[in-house]
């Protein structure tokens, strides 16, 4: 314990400390995370737990489920600048065999939809147009090919805003007619929110498909922002107009703003 005088000769130190810190997107007052939070671009502030790992259990439920279950979570992982560590914020649920939006639909199997086809919890990257990767994460078990499909995600620390950011740009830098300022703007207001730009912000590439994310080092998923029931809104998926009928399906789940 200490004295009061010298309880008193820190205080003025705490409070700039204290001041410092609210500054900052996401803060913590206690080392081992306990204290956390997190504010989103509409600067409400979210709680987050102590950073747990998620386990095979969290991963083997429908993809329903999971893709419900998944908002909130912060998903690792290993770049060429550090760790970054993102919040999911929209998912897109994909149920397999009778789902037409699904890449399983009718129980196709292929080298590349194999990993749909393995344990809940196995990452599972593809591209699209023959250059975007997109992130999903299988659900289910060893033979139901279900998926969840992340389409939008926050920076979870300002450390990995700044990665995330210049990732974003040094991908800009590569397009004809680049021009920093504008490029910036832009991308600022919207680092990571569509399944490509959610990639490149986290440095994702085909390089991390068919990746148990339960086991993983580099890769993998925590506990991270509660998300109440009320704070999810549904709607239906994007980009599979193709899929009759099961384009209609509320299966696009976010988290509401405000």
């Amino acid at each position: 314990m200490e004295n009061g005088s010298a309880l008193q000769s820190k205080i003025p130190v705490l409070k700039r400390y204290i001041l410092v810190m609210r500054n900052k997107n996401c803060y913590n007052l206690n080392r081992c995370g306990r204290v956390q939070r997190w504010q989103n671009r509409k600067n409400k502030e979210y709680k987050v737990k102590r950073e747990a790992r998620l386990g095979r259990a969290f991963f083997t439920v429908d993809g329903l489920t999971l893709a419900k279950a998944l908002l909130g979570k912060i998903m690792v992982h290993e770049t060429p600048y550090g760790r970054v560590r993102a919040i999911i914020t929209e998912t897109e649920a994909y149920m397999g065999v009778e789902d037409k939006g699904a890449h399983t639909y009718g129980g196709r199997r292929t080298e590349r939809t194999e990993p749909m086809f393995h344990i809940g919890g196995t990452s599972y990257v593809y591209l699209i147009y023959g250059m975007y990767s997109c992130m999903n994460v299988v659900a289910a078990v060893d033979g139901v090919p279900q998926a969840v499909l992340l389409r939008m995600a926050e920076p979870a620390d300002e450390g990995s805003r700044e990665i995330m950011l210049r990732l974003r740009m040094e991908h800009q830098a590569g397009r004809r007619n680049f021009r920093e300022q504008t490029a910036k703007k832009g991308v600022e207001k919207h680092l990571a929110d569509g399944p490509g730009r959610l990639c490149i912000a986290m440095h994702i590439s085909r390089a991390d498909n068919d990746i148990d994310m339960v086991n993983s080092r580099d890769f993998y998923f925590t506990e991270g922002v509660e998300i109440r029931p009320d704070q999810i809104e549904a709607g239906k998926r994007i980009g599979i107009d193709y899929a009759e009928e099961a384009a209609d399906f509320l299966w696009r789940f976010t988290v509401k703003r405000g």
